[in-house]
């Protein structure tokens, strides 16, 4: 317990008194009987803070976060007594999560209950916990502050930022995928399964035409094909030192996550099976699967996983893939390639391709660009701008190589890795390559 802002302006006023005092004997004891009053309403706020029932406490918080989004924390608070209640309420929130809306000083009616909140955006993926929740209790009178402090442990996960699949499926529906940067590719003739018979269109091949269909109906029907279903498609993630490089808040490694999230998402409403397999630090491995609720089982998966400080192996985990995966699929690889990663790579990529499909994600720095568009203003700016190109112009080459060798090649900056894998997908899907 310690004093609040009256019980100072109380104790400067008795101050004053005793001043006044030293220059006027007689008033004496007005300073004596003013300080005895002032502290026995003290003495009697204190006793009241004391004896107050405690606030009983609630707190709301989804049991899954998104990484790198704000996300809402209720805290239920009820007063028990009849006095009101004036307080200030700090939540005890996990360290690794931006915050929002704290403190907060509240007034609570007697009996009554109220809510309250705040926002905090988790930075770091895996389980975290709420320890509890600081109260600082103003006494009646306010004399008296009170700290108490009220263990309220809430366990929660933070995963991959999920809620980009929210805007993915509204935009499908609204039909304005566009606006995320994702093409849907317009295709004549057939595809590559049989889907639906329909009355001819101005456009459509002649091979599309049904003419059984036809002579039944004395009118033209065309056959419709879809992308073919029931396919592969697996996640092959460097786990290796490469991905702990940052852009922005959020790590490579973390904006991979994202990107297999949604992905996953799109690959699974077509009906594809998915599946992924870590390596180069702790090694996971999870088998291919159908139906949406691949979702959850991909989040659990992935949620707690970090890079590690070794080097990729990619040979290693080429051969432990084609020893696991039987069927063909479509193997993608997600890493932070470097020039001199081509001599150990493709030897890694080759194998996959005797029965895989190969989609190659490198993630680029964005730093790279940003100093490619700053002005050279002198001799300082000038060697690192001639670096930079020197250094981009090799990385393409070892680009170039990889795609010689037929590989399906991606480098991109972390933010547009998403769309950029979504669209290849789409993409092989429609051309049959799988």
């Amino acid at each position: 317990m310690r004093p609040a802002r009256l019980a100072f302006i109380g104790l400067s006023l008795w101050l004053t008194l005793a001043l006044a005092a030293t220059l006027r004997p007689p008033m004496m004891v007005y300073w004596q009987i003013g300080g005895i009053f002032l502290l026995l309403l003290a003495l009697f706020d204190a006793l009241r803070i004391w004896f107050l029932r405690p606030i009983q406490i609630q707190r709301q918080i989804p049991c899954s976060l998104p990484l790198g989004v704000w996300s809402e924390v209720i805290l239920r608070l009820h007063n028990p007594s009849l006095a009101p209640r004036l307080i200030e309420i700090f939540d005890d929130y996990p360290v690794t999560c931006d915050l929002q809306g704290q403190p907060q000083r509240l007034t609570l009616p007697g009996f009554a209950a109220m809510e309250t909140q705040y926002r905090i955006r988790p930075q770091q993926r895996g389980a975290i916990q709420f320890a509890g929740v600081h109260l600082l209790h103003h006494s009646p009178w306010r004399f008296w502050k009170h700290a108490r402090y009220i263990e309220l442990k809430t366990p929660t996960r933070v995963y991959p930022n999920f809620a980009a699949m929210t805007k993915y499926t509204l935009f499908a529906t609204e039909n304005r995928l566009g606006q995320l940067g994702i093409r849907k590719l317009q295709r004549r003739g057939e595809g590559l399964e049989f889907h639906q018979l329909r009355e001819y269109r101005p456009g459509d091949a002649l091979r599309q035409i049904d003419w059984n269909a036809t002579a039944r109906h004395k009118k033209l029907i065309s056959k419709e094909y879809q992308d073919e279903r029931d396919q592969q498609i697996i996640f092959l993630i460097d786990c290796g030192r490469r991905m702990l490089a940052q852009d922005g808040a959020l790590s490579h490694f973390d904006h991979t996550l994202n990107a297999i999230l949604l992905l996953s998402y799109v690959a699974l409403r077509q009906g594809d099976a998915l599946g992924l397999m870590t390596f180069s630090g702790e090694q996971r491995w999870l088998a291919p699967r159908k139906s949406m609720n691949t979702i959850n089982v991909v989040l659990n998966t992935v949620y707690d996983l970090q890079p590690s400080t070794h080097a990729s192996d990619y040979l290693n985990a080429a051969t432990q893939l084609m020893i696991r995966l039987k069927k063909r699929a479509l193997v993608v690889l997600i890493s932070n390639l470097r020039d001199e990663d081509s001599d150990e790579l493709l030897p890694a990529l080759q194998l996959l391709r005797k029965k895989h499909l190969v989609l190659l994600a490198s993630l680029q720095e964005r730093i790279l660009n940003e100093v490619l568009e700053q002005p050279v203003l002198n001799f300082e700016d000038a060697l690192r701008h001639a670096a930079t190109f020197n250094y981009l112009n090799s990385r393409q080459g070892t680009h170039d190589a990889l795609k010689s060798h037929g590989i399906i090649y991606l480098d991109t900056e972390p933010e547009q890795l998403p769309v950029m894998m979504i669209n290849r997908y789409l993409e092989i899907k429609r051309s049959g390559m799988l």
